[in-house]
This record gives structure tokens, C-alpha cells and sequence, in this order.
């Protein structure tokens, strides 16, 4: 898709933004000597490590590695792919996207602007559709309806806040109130508010229902979740998939929890919408509830973004405790220090919104205050499956808690656990612990992502030049013989290769848009990591640095030639020429010695 947008206007508009300006609207950023700081948005830290550089336009996070342009920035803090993100630098910027046909791909440019467009109008669908149960909500006929959310004990404010409404029991009448076109009747399948019988009829999917609005970060409608109120079989029905709605990827009242506060202390996370919103009822305005699916890795991501402190909470039957260990796999490999993470586990018969009724705000609060953390959580599970009193239950408890914390990246977390189960098994020494890991461990090197600063890298000449060049990327110019660097073969010359090209055509770009234009290259995380590489060269060094790098490569390109000939002069020998051009590059070499 980045094909469609031209290469030009991407480098154009890059060259226009200023990621300060950007970055600092969503991160609060303090000026030190050069560059600027604040506390990483896309990890959890008390002390800032993610710096910008407004000279060369990027940014780098010292504490989990996040780095780029300010594409990727919007890329990944707001969740949008590369033209979207070209898209909203272009709305900053008040100019449009020149999206370009391609000749030799008409059809899938066609079907990717349609695939933008589709997004923009399901928005507008989907509020439509919103106004339109909020307004049968208030109608004489809809008392039922109303009535039901008295009972739960919800207020107008509650109502109004959440966009809660109601879908009338007609098999048509949504459709017909808001389709008014052929091209909405079209997005109104596509947003899955319709469905088709046996007969290819069609009739509107949510009939009958209390409907609860789910909205993702920015405030959009992008699907509903309908409670019954006329006993039909499915109590909550929610909408399927669509082009903007991906139930593993969004949490139900977390736009709202934010409206109130955008950096709430705590989140908590329960199971149902309703459960969300009656306790919002009792001022307790900071649940959020998975839609209809597991805890995924990205609502674990999206918590942590918002907050510090996550409280699962979940029914105290075996079922609940069954779905709790299901999300605690999930939050192993994720968790950030400084997190508090705890599990309440209610009454027997009982929900949150059934509780808050029972014990009022102050009481619930309270209760959530007593549920266990994550490491008594996890220990009292494993614990259940073992006799330790003996050496093969100790035993057991190692084999079991072993891959558990193998999946613990952060520290601190690490650490503790490390020493709950050394307790349990009478290791005093960590370290013990982290060999019987180590001992049991799959080698998978080959997946490790290398989060540490470049400085940290082995500094080869390969790694020196791209570095440099990313970093500067008018050192092109010192590059005059670029086919006999095409000869080397050595590790990431492929890479400084492409980079010297793209220099060679944009003589003027920076180091923001030759990220940009690599950003979909396998090597972007390599560049990333060398755009960022602390050098401590003095200015005037850098070209001096870079040309004598230079030469270490061409001596390499010579080694190389005169290794092949010598090779094959004791394999086949070799012609007059190649004779003559060995006996010169021994003598070049030997000088160089």
C-alpha cells in the first residue's frame, strides 16, 4: 500500500513535520542539552529515558529500546498503519494525500484506497447507527427497555455517557432508518449490523436489545455489544469482525474510563459491559471489560499504556480461577516492572455489578484492596498440584513453575519470583534457580528480539559505515565507486548498498526520512538500532572517520580478490592477466601492512 503514496510527498512531508511538535502533544518532553526527554509512553518508567533528537528527527527509548521516526512514533502509539499514519502527518500538515495509480496494478490500488475509504465511512455509518438506538431508547415504545436499566440501577448520566440504546425487536427497521443508499446498504453488511438467512433475505442482526456502543481510542463507534431484554437464546450478542473492529485488539470502556481521567491510577478489568457501566453507576468509573473473548497480549499492552496498576477480576467460582490463569499466561511474557498487577476473585453467586449494589463503593473498593497479587496468585496455583513435604513434590513445583517464570522478561518481576520459588524449594541462592531455567530451557536464540543500545554492539566496519550514514546521510558523497563496493561480500553490505542509493537519488534527505523509506524493510530494527548509535566522534571527525572506514572496506574488497586468485592458482592455475593483477595487489597489501 505504501506503494500508492508518492515517494516524494512522503519525504516532503517528513521534511515539513517537526516530531517534536508531534511527540510532545502526546509525551511531556523537558529539554537537556541537546536532545529532549520524557517518560517512554510505550513502557512503564518513573524516570524519563526516552529521548528525541530534533536534529536528525528521531527518537530512542534508553529503557525498552523503541525507536524511530515520527511515523513509526504514530505508527505504534497510535495504532495505525504506515498510511494512516502518512495520513494523519498529512492532516497536520493541512495538505491531502496524492494517492497514484499504477499501471501494472490497477486492481489492488483500486481495492487498497477502497479499503481507506471503507474506514472512514463505517465510522460515520456506525455514529448513525448509534444515534439511532440512543433515540429509540427515548421513545414510549422502547419502556421496557428503559425500564430494565432503572432496574440495574442506571441513570441518565450513565446512559448518556456510555451511548447505551436500544435496537427495536423489527427484523428491518434499523436498516430502513439508516440506509438511505446503496453504498450504505453496502457498509451496513460490512459493519456487520445485518445478516443473511437461508433464503439470502436480510434483516438486522441486533433486535431487541440493550446496546452498548464500544468505542475505540479515539472516540469512534466501531461496534456494539446488544444485551436481550425479550429471552432470546443468546443473552449478549456482539458484533463480528470487521474492517475496524477486532474484538482481541480493544477493551469495552476504556475510551470512557479515560474521558474521565487520561491517566487513570488503576484499571480494572471484569467481563461484561454491564458490569463496566453499573460500576461506573457508583462513581467507580475506571472498569474496562474484554469483549466477549480472552485476555489477549494486546489488552494487556493497552492497560499498560493507560496505567500502573491492572485488577483482574473475575468470578471466585472454578471457572473464574480457570479464566484468571488463562490471563496470567498471557501477562507472563508482558509485564513491565513497576506494575502492580492483583486478582480478585468475588463471593460465591457473585459479579461486580451484583456486589457494588450489595457493599457500595467504599465496600468494593475495599474488597479489591485485599486481592492477592500476581506472584501469590501464580504460587497458590502451582501449590494446589503439590506435596511439599516431599522431595518429589518439590520437584514437581520446579517442573511447573520453571517455564512460568522462563517467560518473565522484567526484572524486577523476575527477581521476585525467582526468590518465592527458591523459599518453596529451599534455594536460597537465585542464581541456582535461574541454572535449573537455563538447564530446561529450548535454545530458540534465533527469536530473540536485541532491545539493547547499538553502543552495546560490536562495533565492524560494516555496522560503522551504515551507522554513520544513517545518521548523516550526506556522507554519500565520499562514496565515488559504488560497483566495487557491490563486489564485497561481507555482512550488511546489501544494506549500505541500498542506503548509498537512496542517498544517491534524495541528495537532500535526513536521517527521519531514510528511516521512513526503510520502514518496511526486514533490516528497519537493525537501522533503528544504528540511527541511535552513541559514537562519541567529535563533529569535525565524523567525514574523516567515514572516508578512512571507507578505505578499510575497499582494503577488504582487495583481501577478498586476492584470496580468490590464490585459491584458484592452486586449483587450476591461473591466466597472464590474473598473475599480473595478484602479484599487484600482494604489493598493495603489503604496503598497507
Amino acid at each position: 500500500m505504501k506503494g500508492l503514496i508518492p515517494n516524494d510527498f512522503i519525504l516532503d512531508l517528513i521534511a515539513r513535520t517537526n516530531i517534536l511538535d508531534v511527540i510532545s502533544k502526546r509525551v511531556k518532553m523537558k529539554k537537556k542539552g541537546n536532545n529532549y526527554f520524557g517518560c517512554c509512553p510505550f513502557h512503564d518508567e518513573k524516570t524519563a529515558s526516552f529521548s528525541l533528537n530534533e536534529k536528525k528527527q528521531i527518537y530512542y527509548c534508553f529503557g525498552c529500546g523503541a525507536s524511530g521516526s515520527v511515523v513509526s512514533f504514530l505508527m505504534q502509539y497510535e495504532r495505525l498503519s504506515f498510511p494512516e499514519a502518512i495520513e494523519e502527518l498529512a492532516s497536520m500538515q493541512g495538505v491531502r494525500v496524492p494517492y497514484t495509480a499504477d499501471s501494472n496494478n490497477q486492481h489492488d490500488q483500486a481495492k487498497q484506497i477502497e479499503s481507506r475509504n471503507v474506514r472512514r465511512d463505517l465510522y460515520t455509518l456506525m455514529a448513525k447507527v448509534t444515534n439511532f438506538y440512543q433515540q429509540q431508547l427515548a421513545l414510549p415504545t422502547s419502556k421496557e427497555a428503559r425500564e430494565y436499566l432503572e432496574q440495574r440501577g442506571l441513570n441518565a448520566e450513565i446512559v448518556a455517557r456510555y451511548k447505551i440504546g436500544f435496537a427495536p425487536n423489527e427484523w428491518q427497521l434499523t436498516f430502513q432508518h439508516v440506509v438511505k443508499t446503496k453504498d450504505e446498504a453496502i457498509l451496513y453488511e460490512k459493519a456487520g449490523m445485518s445478516v443473511n438467512n437461508e433464503s439470502g433475505n436480510h434483516y438486522d442482526r441486533f433486535r431487541g436489545r440493550i446496546m452498548f456502543p464500544i468505542r475505540d481510542r479515539q472516540g469512534n463507534v466501531i461496534a456494539f455489544g446488544g444485551r436481550t431484554i425479550i429471552n432470546d437464546s443468546a443473552k449478549y450478542l456482539n458484533s463480528p469482525e470487521t474492517p475496524i473492529f477486532h474484538k482481541g485488539f480493544q477493551l469495552y470502556g476504556l475510551y470512557e474510563a479515560q474521558e474521565v481521567n487520561r491517566n487513570p491510577k488503576q484499571l480494572i478489568i471484569v467481563e461484561g459491559y454491564m458490569d463496566v457501566v453499573s460500576l461506573a453507576q457508583y462513581g467507580i468509573d475506571y472498569a474496562v471489560a474484554a469483549l466477549g473473548t480472552a485476555t489477549s497480549e494486546e489488552h494487556i499492552k493497552l492497560l499498560f499504556r493507560a496505567t500502573d496498576s491492572v485488577i483482574f477480576c473475575y468470578d471466585g467460582d472454578n471457572a473464574g480461577r480457570s479464566a484468571a490463569w488463562r490471563a496470567l499466561n498471557v501477562l507472563l511474557p508482558c509485564l513491565i516492572d513497576g506494575k502492580d498487577i492483583t486478582f480478585a476473585f468475588l463471593p460465591q453467586d457473585e459479579d461486580p455489578d451484583s456486589l457494588v449494589r450489595k457493599i457500595g463503593k467504599q465496600g468494593f473498593e475495599d474488597y479489591l484492596k485485599s486481592a492477592p497479587n500476581l506472584s501469590k496468585f501464580l504460587f497458590d496455583e502451582l501449590l494446589k498440584q503439590v506435596d511439599l513435604k516431599t522431595a518429589e513434590g518439590k520437584a514437581k513445583l520446579s517442573s511447573l513453575a520453571l517455564p512460568l517464570l522462563d517467560q518473565v522478561k522484567a526484572k524486577a518481576f523476575r527477581l521476585n519470583l525467582l526468590q518465592r520459588l527458591g523459599n518453596y524449594l529451599g534455594l536460597l541462592d537465585v542464581s541456582q534457580i535461574e541454572q535449573l531455567i537455563y538447564s530446561s530451557r529450548y535454545k530458540s536464540d534465533e527469536k530473540k528480539v536485541e532491545k539493547a543500545p547499538a553502543s552495546n554492539m560490536k562495533l565492524t566496519t560494516m555496522r560503522i559505515l551504515i551507522g554513520l550514514l544513517i545518521q548523516y546521510p550526506q556522507l554519500a558523497k565520499q562514496v565515488t565507486d559504488l560497483e566495487t563496493i557491490r563486489q564485497v561480500k561481507l555482512a550488511g553490505i546489501e544494506i549500505f548498498i541500498e542506503l548509498l542509493e537512496l542517498c544517491q537519488h534524495y541528495p537532500n534527505i535526513n536521517t527521519a526520512q531514510l528511516l521512513t523509506e526503510c520502514i518496511d524493510r526486514p533490516f528497519y530494527k537493525q537501522l533503528n538500532r544504528l540511527a541511535t548509535w552513541e559514537y562519541h566522534y567529535q563533529d569535525d571527525e565524523i567525514t574523516l572517520i567515514f572516508c578512512h572506514t571507507l578505505k578499510e572496506l575497499y582494503d577488504n574488497i582487495l583481501a577478498q580478490r586476492q584470496d580468490e586468485l590464490i585459491a584458484k592458482e592452486r586449483v587450476s592455475g591461473l591466466s597472464s592477466a590474473e598473475k599480473k593483477e595478484l602479484a599487484t595487489l600482494i604489493l598493495v597489501l603489503s604496503k598497507k601492512d
